[in-house]
């Protein structure tokens, strides 16, 4: 009985082992790379968006998935893609209000945030790999890029204008890169250090807890554990993963102050993503190298960085010097929200730029 119990113990190290390397590997590995949403490659339905309702509230990109939008002004469409990854903007953006009398901003949720579809609450497979493939399926880079490309269509724009903040800049970069003859301009604001992993910088997570004061950071710290626990995660609800992303928030709200800037408040936690920002991170896993894809972008591009963001200043420029025709443009006593820290001085950068272009 004894030598049963050791082997029966062994097995179950030994299934424990290949789980924790079945997880590892899957982790490292990119499932989206560039090209691959032009290519209709790992895509849950077609490019081509069905009818639309009536509702003009909702813009319906495939069956089953409604994107929650609202506009602000007239004129010459230009479609906002927020960040967080998973805080959509529940109100136009201040330093855009000047330039509403020619341009219309175009807000969207995106999809498993807002008030947009949740495509998934919890997992109830138990095939590892398939997880990961539905997970990536409904709410991995991928599917955020093919939903741009479909609005597009909706908007019945040949060439896009698109602004992007923080990780909603990376996505929009990607689109600009799998879509070149499909983008008429590209700003870009405090885009998110996403196009290599690992970060040589370290990234966003380990930024924060640099700036964390000494009390805060093993509550952080715990946090990161459970946020980064890529095997673990996939036991967790929609909810669930949607507060987890409400902490992380509020650590970066934390460190924002210490860098002397104020991030915005959530006006609504549940509106928060939760699927979709792990969705997104186990898309990219931890290796990818993407910066080559930049150079498909023919569009002229506008880099816009607070100089007091928690990313560094050097995050943005690589955009820029990355991105053939892109100009770099620093604003004094912003942080990564520029828009709200400086308006003025944001709503002229942007509308010198936009102008330039027609």
């Amino acid at each position: 009985m004894k030598r049963l119990a050791i082997l029966i113990g062994l097995l179950l190290l030994g299934a424990g082992a290949i789980l924790w390397v079945y997880f590892y590997s899957q982790s490292l590995t990119p499932m989206y790379e560039p090209g691959n949403v032009r290519a209709g490659k790992d895509l849950s339905a077609p490019l081509t968006p069905p009818a639309q309702s009536k509702d003009a509230s909702f813009w319906t990109v495939e069956p089953g998935i409604k994107l929650h939008t609202f506009s602000a002004g007239s004129g010459t469409p230009v479609l906002v893609v927020h960040g967080g990854p998973g805080i959509p903007f529940t109100q136009p953006l201040p330093g855009l209000k000047p330039l509403t009398t020619q341009y219309q901003f175009y807000y969207y949720d995106q999809r498993g945030c807002g008030q947009s579809t949740r495509p998934i609450d919890k997992l109830t497979s138990t095939d590892y790999n398939q997880d990961f493939q539905t997970v990536n399926l409904a709410l991995g880079v991928g599917a955020q890029i093919a939903d741009i490309e479909r609005i597009r269509q909706i908007l019945g724009q040949d060439h896009l204008i698109l602004l992007g903040h923080s990780f909603g800049g990376f996505l929009a970069t990607m689109y600009a890169a799998e879509f070149p003859d499909h983008v008429k301009a590209l700003i870009l604001v405090d885009p998110a250090d996403e196009l290599q992993m690992p970060q040589p910088d370290g990234g966003v997570f380990n930024q924060v807890e640099a700036l964390l004061p000494g009390d805060q950071k093993q509550g952080y710290l715990t946090l990161m554990a459970t946020y980064l626990d890529y095997a673990g995660f996939l036991t967790h609800s929609d909810q669930e993963l949607t507060a987890l992303n409400n902490q992380f928030y509020g650590y970066y709200s934390q460190a924002a102050r210490v860098k002397g800037y104020t991030a915005p408040p959530i006006s609504d936690p549940s509106l928060t993503g939760g699927w979709m920002v792990q969705g997104m991170y186990l898309s990219m896993g931890q290796h990818h190298d993407y910066r080559a894809a930049l150079k498909q972008i023919t569009a002229p591009v506008l880099v816009i960085h607070g100089e007091k963001d928690i990313q560094p200043a050097q995050a943005s420029q690589q955009y820029a010097t990355l991105i053939p025709h892109a100009q770099f443009v620093l604003i004094p006593g912003a942080g990564n929200f520029p828009f709200d820290d400086q308006p003025e001085q944001f709503a002229k950068i942007v509308g010198d730029f936009l102008s330039s272009i027609h």
